[in-house]
């Protein structure tokens, strides 16, 4: 299981980035005025070079592969961990924080420090001269349920904020969700995106807002009942899949390592509990 995830987290983090590399370039030749670390980037006073910067982002493309195939992963896990949390840390100091990197960032730590390449890799072909040689190891088991872990936290949390906010309880009304849709809707068009028309479908029907506040908040807050047997992990898996296809088709937000599917493969991957 960690091999599969080590190929998939990988290789999704050379696609996220390498397609968004000359949009990273730009963000680095923003406006100092603009600069406002987060994160680990908190350590800076002001930008770095952009060259600087940009030869971090190539440096987090660079040990992606090496990460991704697995060559030397003892230094390159926790290396390109390291760049990638720096890199999405310092790109989010220019702008909103896009907390749908968060889970990327999480998994690769795991990744990183698990045994992650003693299959499927170049340093398992190096040593046992197999790609799938016969090792044993409770750590194998452990590096999903860590990630599922991580994964069902951040959604608690999400849960957790939407009881503690102004609505509280009154949040699974639908009410706030229909707002929102409505404002965000209403934003982009002034921007010129233009309208989504499956707004002017679904508004006025508020009991089907009603449903989808309170299915999100029961998902959220249920989440880390995912842990505890791999049936409801599989079920988590296909309602928060579901409810982010739905968020992208309705208000036209989008959270790529949700949408990939991913940030949920940890949990279709955990092992059978073992029996005595």
């Amino acid at each position: 299981a960690p091999a599969l995830l080590r190929l998939a987290v990988g290789g999704y983090h050379l696609w996220h980035v390498g397609r968004r590399r000359s949009l990273y370039q730009g963000v680095h030749r923003t406006a100092t005025e603009s600069f406002d670390p987060v994160g680990v980037a908190r350590v800076l006073k002001k930008p770095l070079p952009p060259r600087v910067a940009d030869a971090l982002l190539d440096a987090s493309l660079v040990t992606g592969a090496l990460f991704t195939a697995g060559i030397g992963h003892r230094v390159t896990g926790p290396l390109h961990s390291a760049l990638q949390t720096w890199n999405f840390s310092y790109r989010n100091s220019w702008s909103m924080v896009f907390h749908h990197e968060n889970n990327l960032v999480l998994h690769t730590m795991v990744l990183g420090a698990a045994p992650a390449a003693d299959a499927l890799s170049v340093d398992a072909l190096l040593r046992d001269r197999i790609l799938l040689p016969e090792r044993r190891s409770w750590m194998y088991g452990a590096t999903p349920a860590v990630m599922n872990g991580a994964v069902t936290l951040t959604y608690l949390l999400a849960g957790l904020a939407k009881l503690t906010g102004p609505d509280g309880m009154r949040w699974a009304s639908g009410a706030s969700m229909r707002s929102q849709v409505a404002v965000d809707s209403l934003r982009k068009e002034m921007l010129g995106e233009g309208s989504n028309p499956l707004l002017r479908v679904l508004g006025p029907h508020t009991g089907l807002f009603t449903v989808m506040a309170a299915g999100s908040l029961v998902l959220e807050l249920g989440a880390p009942l995912a842990l505890a047997d791999r049936r409801l992990g599989w079920l988590f898996a296909a309602g928060a899949f579901s409810m982010h296809w739905g968020i992208k088709v309705i208000m036209r937000i989008t959270f790529p390592y949700n949408l990939s599917g991913v940030l949920y493969l940890p949990l279709l991957l955990m092992p059978p509990p073992e029996r005595r």
